[in-house]
């Protein structure tokens, strides 16, 4: 019960924005068996930003979950304050860290994607790195800067990054869980097949990319059981778009 209640919190409707032909995007939790506390999310602050989250609380069970409800909630609520990625984790660093006596902690990832230029503002809190594909080549990982996790330090300053994604390039973003995949012979998936297997397909759609990874991730790890959630966020901007005016921008006409 608390597994599906833990599900049901993250946005799973796709295609998510089919009003918006300028990006694809596609998002997945599988959960272990045991409840745990990776969370992903992602919503519009405005027609032209998309706020991009992934995050995982450290430990299992329930008072996982719990802290992953928390977590969810303020940096939703502080993103739509319209604070910088980094203004976010600051904020929601000082919050968690009130009261935080079963001393979890959270990594996260957050992203501000501006839909018409492809920028994106990011900042990461001690999570994993994430992978970029661009439209001619393959996935490699963005060796961002970690700054530390959530929840562990108060006054903790979260530095951001920029950079720019362009026609037809692809963000793909994960817990450790993918990575940390084990096998019956207490092998690790590794990032170096999940780049592997991103690669198999170029140009593929989101969804095409999640399901890849997933089927190999279980092809791996075949009768060995799952013991972290795996959870997945991928972001595509397309190359182009069904409707747009001369200059190349959507045509406002038809979006909703």
């Amino acid at each position: 019960m608390a597994t599906q209640i833990q599900a049901d919190m993250l946005p799973r409707i796709f295609p998510a924005f089919p009003e918006r032909p300028e990006f694809d995007i596609y998002a997945g939790m599988n959960p272990a068996k045991e409840v745990g506390g990776d969370f992903y999310d992602f919503f519009l602050l405005d027609d032209d930003h998309l706020v991009l989250v992934i995050a995982d609380v450290s430990g299992k069970g329930v008072p996982a979950a719990l802290f992953m409800v928390i977590a969810k909630t303020l940096l939703k609520n502080a993103a739509q304050t319209g604070q910088t990625p980094g203004q976010v984790l600051e904020q929601v660093n000082e919050q968690l860290c009130e009261n935080n006596e079963a001393e979890m902690f959270v990594t996260a990832w957050m992203g501000i994607y501006e839909i018409s230029t492809g920028h994106l503002l990011a900042a990461n809190a001690g999570h994993e790195y994430p992978a970029i594909r661009r439209e001619d080549g393959q996935f490699e990982l963005y060796k961002d800067r970690h700054n530390f996790v959530l929840a562990a330090m108060k006054d903790t300053r979260y530095r951001e990054y920029e950079l720019d994604l362009g026609k037809g390039d692809t963000l793909f973003i994960y817990t450790d869980g993918v990575t940390e995949a084990t096998n019956e012979e207490n092998v690790l998936y590794g990032t170096q097949r999940m780049l592997d297997t991103l690669n198999l397909t170029p140009g593929a759609s989101p969804q095409s990319l999640l399901r890849a990874v997933k089927s190999d991730i279980d092809r791996f790890v075949g009768e060995a059981p799952q013991f972290d959630d795996i959870t997945m966020l991928c972001l595509k901007r397309q190359s182009f778009s069904k409707h747009t005016t001369e200059s190349g921008m959507p045509d406002k006409k038809f979006l909703i």
